[in-house]
């Protein structure tokens, strides 16, 4: 009775305050923003800097410019353009049915077995002025068809203006046609040297700031915006990029501190998420020639000819090559087929 111990301790509940709450949370903030690195095969975390699969937005499955899958918004946007031009085609297939052999064969180029028709496009060389007529479309239905007009200071070309007469007063009122954004873009690229694979990053990268920014594209902001995705893409992708002041030689009235600063406003925005998959680079080129073929701007094909199908086959044998290489330098051994063993091999088919 006169113990002042027993067995069995009974203590209240603590009181969980601010203090202890905000340990927690610094903590499970710690433990989510801990890099990794590679120890006996796993990763663990070290340090205090976040890793970069930590840094995926959680509805990146939603942003088509880092989904492989998800629908590209120009394809969204023109919807309607290419249910028309889909249609259009049909109908002129069914005239064609009926009228001869030979009005068909001028409406559309069959393959046969002995002849193959192709063209000098493919994902990792595609035709340059097709290209660039493809996204200058996308730009267009952009436009065309935007929810808002917001613009952004950095873009407004009536605050920021590209020449020294500047703009008129109606400048972001009437939109550009086609022809207008492909001579805008063409002007750039032929003046910067720049390939028909950054055309296509450059509109990644446009869609891109669209998501992150919550905004339009619009009449009074379509050609900073444009030129941004194209300064930043000829720095990612070329290795020799064109440096900002080069720009400015183009665009003979723009000054180095306004192109350093739309490249850092556009950077921002981006949330400096520059990468883009190589899937999501393939499904922006099909996703282009979709939109070719609606708007008959269709990719010119050719007889496929020896020297063609021997430069293909090359081409194809060293990518098999580099992946073979790939898996045995992880530790897969790959064996050999007789399709591989037997000299002056000829391929059955030959893809573009």
């Amino acid at each position: 009775m006169g113990a002042n111990q027993s067995c069995c301790a009974y203590s209240s509940p603590r009181t969980v305050t601010k203090k202890d709450k905000s340990k927690r949370e610094k903590e499970k903030l710690n433990e989510r923003y801990e890099p990794r690195q590679l120890v006996n095969g796993k990763e663990e975390s070290v340090g205090n800097l976040q890793h970069i699969s930590e840094r995926e937005p959680d509805d990146w499955e939603e942003d088509p410019s880092l989904h492989p899958t998800t629908e590209t918004m120009f394809m969204e946007k023109s919807k309607q353009s290419i249910k028309n031009g889909m249609s259009r085609k049909r109908s002129q297939m069914h005239i064609a049915n009926s009228q001869s052999l030979g009005d068909f064969m001028t409406l559309k180029k069959a393959s046969s077995c002995s002849t193959i028709y192709i063209d000098d496009s493919t994902v990792s060389q595609p035709n340059l002025k097709n290209t660039i007529k493809c996204v200058s479309l996308a730009i267009y239905y952009h436009i065309k068809n935007r929810k808002s007009e917001t613009i952004l200071d950095i873009f407004d070309e009536k605050n920021h203006p590209l020449t020294r007469e500047g703009v008129s007063d109606d400048y972001n009122k009437y939109n550009p046609d086609h022809r207008q954004i492909y001579k805008f873009i063409r002007t750039l690229f032929n003046a910067a040297q720049l390939t028909a694979e950054c055309a296509i990053i450059t509109l990644v990268y446009l869609e891109r700031l669209l998501t992150y920014g919550e905004i339009d594209i619009s009449p009074g902001s379509w050609k900073r915006i444009t030129l941004g995705a194209i300064l930043l893409a000829s720095k990612v992708w070329d290795d020799q990029a064109v440096w900002n002041v080069d720009y400015c030689q183009i665009l003979k009235d723009l000054t180095v501190e306004d192109m350093n600063e739309l490249e850092r406003q556009f950077l921002e925005l981006l949330q400096f998420n520059i990468n883009v998959p190589s899937s999501v680079y393939a499904k922006y080129f099909f996703d282009l020639r979709t939109l070719a073929e609606a708007n008959d701007l269709a990719y010119p094909s050719e007889p496929l000819s020896k020297e063609r199908a021997q430069k293909l086959e090359a081409m194809s044998r060293f990518c098999e090559d580099r992946i073979s290489n790939d898996i045995v330098g992880n530790g897969v051994k790959r064996s050999n087929s007789l399709d591989r063993m037997t000299s002056n091999r000829r391929s059955v088919a030959i893809l573009s």
